[in-house]
């Protein structure tokens, strides 16, 4: 269940007519309705300090310009998911050599990072940032296709995350591809669309899970290492963690361990605020005898509202 409001907030965008000549494909070459990508955050809609989303949820920040197609942890920068044209048209920018360091420092007039700027017909452009160091296989001047690809999702520029940006733009102005009649409604959100298929809205979800053998780092949780180290019988902790996106005040991440002998703990952790990205654990120590040889189970769960918006499972065999 999505969080609405009855509010209608107006902004000054394009006409519904504009985008009859416009049509976009997704940016980056991965599946939204699997675990392999998802969509973090949505052009700002409000016209304040605050923040709101088309469909006048929290997915978005204070001044966000664009779409952010995300990978779940930076090892997955390594699985090279292409980014690719929207839309037919022209290179008329790029950036490539920019390290993939996800932080704000000495990217001061290259937020963007590595990325591409291809020009449209009838005033329409679209931007590409945070690619792959190295990855950008077009050259200004050049013409592309719908579907060419231009690099590769990377964390370069100022990136908390390994994502896509898109922007998209009339004329120079911002256009929410989402909505780009300019007209929210909180009770009927997305009356207008720039997408030849619209993606499927996720208002928030699971993105990674696994075991360690202690609590791990949030850093590591997000580099996706943090089930680097093999469990084994003699193992100080079995630990469950989860990675999650979106996640709203009063959220539940409900967390599950099952060993050969039962359920070895479970958990229902409440989300205390409004987060981006955060991480839970739940875990039992070993005390002891070593853990009994077998598979164990791991279930994930973010509740919301009384409804499940989001499952994940995970399964090690200790030997």
């Amino acid at each position: 269940m999505i969080r609405t409001a009855t509010a209608v907030i107006l902004m000054s965008f394009a006409s519904p007519a504009l985008a009859e000549d416009f049509l976009l494909e997704l940016p980056i070459d991965c599946d939204l309705e699997s675990e392999s990508c998802f969509i973090q955050q949505y052009m700002d809609r409000d016209p304040g300090p605050s923040s709101s989303d088309y469909q006048c949820s929290g997915l978005s920040y204070d001044g966000h310009r664009g779409t952010d197609f995300g990978l779940p942890t930076k090892a997955d920068i390594a699985r090279n998911i292409p980014v690719i044209a929207s839309a037919a048209g022209r290179v008329v920018g790029f950036r490539d050599g920019m390290p993939d360091t996800g932080t704000a420092e000495d990217v001061e007039g290259r937020e963007c990072g590595n990325g591409v700027v291809l020009e449209h017909q009838n005033g329409w452009q679209t931007q590409y940032c945070h690619l792959k160091q190295g990855s950008v296989k077009v050259t200004r001047g050049q013409n592309v296709d719908v579907g060419e690809v231009l690099g590769y999702v990377g964390q370069s520029g100022k990136a908390a995350f390994p994502h896509v940006h898109l922007s998209v733009r009339k004329d120079g102005t911002p256009i929410d591809p989402f909505d780009p009649d300019g007209t929210v409604s909180c009770n009927t959100p997305g009356d207008s669309t720039l997408w030849a298929e619209t993606p499927i809205y996720q208002p928030g979800g699971l993105l990674d899970g696994g075991f360690a053998d202690k609590i791990p780092e949030y850093a590591d949780v997000k580099a996706g290492t943090a089930d680097a180290v093999p469990l084994d019988p003699t193992s100080p902790a079995i630990v469950l963690y989860t990675l999650s996106f979106g996640t709203q005040a009063g959220d539940i991440i409900r967390m599950r361990i099952d060993g050969p002998n039962g359920t070895l703990v479970e958990s229902d952790q409440v989300i205390e605020r409004d987060q981006a990205q955060s991480f839970r654990a739940v875990g039992q120590r070993r005390r002891g005898n070593p853990w009994p040889g077998g598979t164990y189970n791991g279930s994930l769960s973010l509740i919301r509202d009384g409804d499940v918006i989001s499952t994940m499972t995970r399964q090690i065999t200790l030997e």
